[in-house]
């Protein structure tokens, strides 16, 4: 799967777990044309990795919105539940 593939799959997961763009959206990096960021005001700091590991996390790491409530996510936190 190529990065804007992904990219895009990845912000129609958190459409479905409830994210608006601007609590969770993943975008392009610019420098890197395989890398992507995860981003918004329901994370901490931005979760930069492969697009692919980007959107491995947001289908297996991150919970939906309504599970996640008023809490926000680290990096820390994706990172240890993908292993």
């Amino acid at each position: 799967m190529d990065a804007i593939a992904a990219i895009q799959e990845a912000n129609g997961l958190l459409r479905g777990k409830g994210y608006s763009e601007r609590d969770l959206g993943v975008f392009a990096v610019p420098i890197g044309e395989s890398r992507a960021l995860l981003k918004g005001a329901k994370i901490v700091s931005p979760f930069s990795d492969s697009a692919e590991t980007v959107l491995r996390a947001v289908r297996d790491a991150v919970p939906s919105a309504d599970e996640l409530g008023k809490r926000t996510l680290r990096p820390a936190e994706l990172r240890a539940r993908l292993g």
